[in-house]
């Protein structure tokens, strides 16, 4: 047998020995995505029941028959919901609240978690595994205290107090922490033989390495503020104080409650943390896996 036949024999065993090997990871592949879009399904089946009340009339949305498409598209139903309450008043309170308080809290937690990575100072494991600690604390039971501080402050029914209470959260600077620890420590000392100060280091050469970490802090503070119920129930007394969420539980009759309406303002209530989330999604992923870890 001549050469180039040998060689020919050779290379269709190797092709008929993949085509199974192909075959396996295309059915494995398959099957991957086909539960995958299951899940998504099931995870997207209350958006999708929320808009199917929404769009149906009020006695449709009352009755005992279950059904996902409306007999009839109600659209104005969203206007309904819009003039009936003040909603974007709701809206205006919550946004302001969720970007001081994502401003506020990235810069404090980056800047503890860029003090317990690149510093030592005596005591550092023991301060960081006591403020950690602070996570196993229930928030009802810090409420009456906070409460007594705002009290004295004169920030009831402010911005300050709905703001500041939570301004720095220990879970945010665990994830400071260690992602910052991932940034080699030549990059700084190499700063600081060139003069530059410490909050010129930060401003430099922390903040722009660590942008995964900010787009995690920023989706989980803004999500938290966004829904956060409990807080604003016990700072704000006032309607024009009222924050989204304060404003929905308010909506609500006390012997009838109109689900078209609590449900297109639901909807609208939630577009903020979609926007936040699809703006900062490329970085997430990312923040999420390298602030768990140290190279």
């Amino acid at each position: 047998m001549k050469a180039h036949e040998v060689t020919g024999l050779k290379k269709r065993s190797i092709l008929t020995q993949s085509i199974p090997k192909l075959n396996r990871n295309a059915v494995k592949t398959s099957a991957i995505f086909l539960i995958l879009c299951a899940a998504s399904v099931l995870f997207l089946l209350p958006f999708i029941w929320m808009l199917s009340t929404a769009l149906k009339t009020p006695a449709e949305a009352a009755g005992s028959r279950i059904h996902i498409i409306p007999e009839k598209l109600m659209w104005s139903n969203f206007g309904d919901a819009l003039n009936a309450a003040p909603f974007m008043g709701y809206v205006g309170n919550s946004l302001i609240v969720a970007v001081f308080a994502v401003i506020m809290t990235v810069f404090i937690n980056c800047l503890a978690g860029y003090a317990f990575a690149k510093y030592q100072f005596v005591g550092k494991t023991i301060l960081f595994m006591m403020v950690i600690s602070t996570l196993m604390i229930p928030t009802q039971i810090i409420m009456v205290p906070n409460f007594y501080i705002l009290k004295q402050l004169d920030w009831i029914n402010t911005y300050a107090g709905l703001i500041v209470p939570r301004g720095a959260e220990a879970f945010g600077l665990f994830l400071a922490r260690q992602y910052i620890m991932n940034i080699p420590d030549s990059l700084v000392e190499a700063a600081r033989i060139d003069g530059a100060g410490e909050f010129k280091i930060f401003n430099r050469i922390i903040l722009p390495n660590v942008k995964p970490l900010i787009a995690v802090l920023v989706i989980f503070t803004f999500m938290w503020r966004w829904n956060d119920l409990i807080w604003p129930l016990i700072a704000v007394s006032e309607k024009s104080m009222y924050t989204v969420q304060l404003g929905l539980a308010m909506v609500k009759g006390e012997h009838y409650i109109d689900w078209t309406m609590t449900m297109c303002l639901t909807l609208l209530s939630i577009i903020p943390i979609m926007i936040v989330f699809l703006l900062f999604q490329r970085y997430f992923v990312q923040g999420m896996v390298s602030s768990g870890t140290k190279e």
